[in-house]
């Protein structure tokens, strides 16, 4: 049994999922992979996930301490960039091995289509 702020996960594939799981996180995370982002360049390469959607799931990964949001302040406009912490970076086997299955999978799942 394992607990984080006060609510216990049953097993390590829970605890995994409390900070990776959920639609959109992955994915966040896969796009941070190669550097810092500001959240209008997050928002152009997922365009699917809505403005809401996004800013949660920032706010909640940075809480998690998985990733840092700097803010520049030094000149208008007002800049801010979400990049892995050293906790989020442990997570890169666990992203890659997801993405590999997903480019791999259409080969194998006729339900799978690429576009």
């Amino acid at each position: 049994m394992y607990t984080i702020d006060n609510k216990s996960y049953p097993c390590c594939t829970s605890v995994t999922m409390r900070f990776i799981g959920g639609k959109w996180k992955a994915v966040i995370l896969y796009h941070l992979i190669d550097g810092a982002k500001r959240y209008n360049e997050l928002r152009k390469v997922i365009p699917t996930i809505t403005e809401r959607t996004l800013s949660l799931q920032l706010k909640q990964m940075e809480e998690d301490n998985i990733i840092d949001r700097k803010v520049f302040t030094e000149k208008p406009p007002l800049m801010v960039e979400y990049t892995l912490t050293d906790f989020g970076k442990t997570l890169l086997p666990v992203l890659e091995e997801i993405t590999k299955w997903g480019k791999e999978a259409p080969e194998i799942s006729k339900k799978i289509i690429r576009n």
